[in-house]
């Protein structure tokens, strides 16, 4: 009866190894690997997101220099307009004083003239005077002797008393002779309770150019108060008239303590001699804010003017600007980004999809080698390249032994555990990239060695028996108490006129002849 048995499980073995000899046909000449797939999907969503980011960068970009030409053409705004009050306020202050000297003037040639100074007093003064001291902000014209008496008021045809031979507009007067019209520092005026004022003064002289007096008028501070009160430079912008000296003549905004303050050793003042006239940014030493200053040194007085508007005024409408576009790009671009890797995932899984469709194709479900499809393209490939190269490929078929009976035995759910075993046993003993296990069908592996003799892929194929063997699953029903495989193998040389359909009979052949010679056995098939 034991006889009978395994004369039966020996034909069944030879049937299922006739039926292998139909040779699967390759399908293509396509050669495309899922690696190379997934390479690609990543790439390309790689690259949309670097286009998101690239797209969402260069709009920034130009969002960011718009709105940096924009912070420079309110600069140059503001520039312009200070310069153009200050042009304003310089030719204003340069007519009135230029009003002031002829006044002057008049008095000095009228003191000059013998027939003028017979007249009577009230009438000297009308024609000395001319009304000029009853123009708005201007105090009273003085004629001072060379000891700084009051000689003539324009006030009174009675001079008032007072001496100002300490008064710098009269010192400067009479120890230079060359002066000409001088301007005076700030003071406070002593015939009108203190007021601040300025004093334009000029020299008398004698027929032998000895020192005779001067004539002054003083002027009130309160005209360039109320003038630079009138230029409109936002809430922290400033103005200030400078002499040449350093000397602070008036500021507005206006503080009292400050008119007079020498400013000769600050850098903005050595900035205003430095050229005729200019712009630049700094920090005021008098209250800490960071202005654009314009200055102009006056043409024809000792004076200079500067007209600073406040940084934080030139850029607030832009800065009010800047910040909503600001954050309207920010977020079309954080959205545009956002956009951009939704899509990058999308793609993914759709290509991921398309992956694991075509792997599905390629592949077989339960061991995760190869199916019979990709074997065919697999064979077809490396044959035509052996042709191309003249170089050697070997095949081996690995059969689990009497696989019928072990899953008739321990049921269908152990046979698949046992076929997906013995695919890790072929998978780990092949360790090349070329090298390919595909399962063929049922219990039966190919494996493709390509540029491998027949010496190595017995060695190679040895290694997978061995591997299996040790596996050490029982199986009663095998004459070695556990799960055996035979394998056949042949080698393809360029000598031989073979196709693959050779090739595969040859090991098919080896393949029987390890079954007939008891299993668990490589027989290579070196007719081949």
């Amino acid at each position: 009866m034991m006889r009978r048995a395994i004369a039966q499980r020996d034909h069944a073995d030879r049937i299922k190894i006739q039926e292998r000899r139909a040779v699967p046909a390759p399908i293509d000449n396509e050669h495309d690997s899922v690696s190379s797939t997934f390479s690609r999907k990543y790439s390309a969503s790689g690259l949309i997101v670097l286009g998101g980011l690239l797209i969402s960068l260069i709009m920034v970009g130009l969002c960011a220099l718009v709105l940096y030409q924009g912070r420079l053409d309110a600069l140059e705004r503001a520039r312009g307009t200070s310069g153009n009050l200050a042009l304003i306020a310089e030719r204003d202050i340069e007519r009135n004083f230029e009003l002031y000297a002829l006044s002057l003037q008049a008095v000095v040639d009228g003191l000059m003239r013998a027939d003028v100074m017979a007249l009577p007093p009230a009438l000297r003064n009308d024609v000395l005077f001319d009304r000029a001291a009853s123009a708005k902000y201007l105090g009273s014209v003085l004629v001072l002797d060379a000891a700084g008496n009051i000689v003539i008021d324009s006030a009174s045809t009675t001079p008032r008393h007072g001496n100002f031979g300490d008064r710098q507009y009269f010192t400067i007067q009479r120890d230079h002779p060359e002066t000409g019209l001088f301007i005076s520092d700030p003071y406070a005026s002593r015939l009108r309770g203190g007021a601040p004022s300025i004093a334009l003064s000029r020299r008398l002289s004698h027929a032998d150019g000895s020192f005779a007096g001067i004539v002054m008028i003083a002027v009130n501070l309160e005209y360039f108060r109320e003038l630079f009160a009138g230029l409109s430079l936002g809430p922290h912008g400033a103005v200030s008239l400078i002499n040449q000296n350093g000397i602070m003549v008036m500021r507005q905004p206006y503080e009292a303590r400050i008119v007079g303050r020498n400013i000769s050793r600050a850098d903005t003042f050595r900035r205003f001699r430095s050229a005729p006239e200019g712009s630049f940014s700094e920090t005021a030493s008098i209250d800490g804010v960071r202005r654009l200053y314009y200055f102009r040194n006056f043409p024809k007085l000792p004076l200079i003017i500067m007209v600073a508007e406040a940084e934080q005024d030139i850029y607030a409408g832009w800065r009010r600007r800047a910040i909503t576009i600001g954050s309207l790009m920010a977020v079309f671009a954080v959205v545009f980004m956002m956009l951009s890797f939704v899509l990058a995932a999308q793609l993914r899984r759709r290509m991921r999809a398309e992956s694991q469709l075509k792997l599905l194709a390629r592949t077989d479900g339960l061991t995760g080698l190869h199916n019979r499809r990709t074997l065919g393209e697999v064979l077809d490939h490396e044959w035509r390249r052996a042709r191309r190269t003249h170089s050697i490929f070997s095949l081996l078929f690995v059969d689990i032994d009497r696989f019928k009976t072990y899953n008739d035995s321990y049921g269908h759910q152990a046979g698949d555990d046992t076929l997906a075993a013995v695919a890790r046993c072929i998978g780990e003993n092949i360790r090349r990239p070329a090298d390919t296990a595909a399962r063929y069908g049922g219990e039966e592996f190919v494996v493709v060695l390509p540029d491998t003799a027949i010496a190595g892929a017995t060695i190679i194929a040895e290694k997978i028996r061995a591997a299996i063997c040790n596996l050490c699953i029982e199986h009663a029903g095998s004459e070695y108490g556990r799960v055996t495989a035979s394998i056949g193998l042949a080698s393809w040389r360029p000598e031989l006129d073979q196709d693959v359909a050779a090739l595969i009979r040859s090991a098919d052949e080896a393949l029987y002849k390890a079954k007939a010679s008891g299993r668990n056995q490589v027989v290579p098939a070196y007719a081949a």
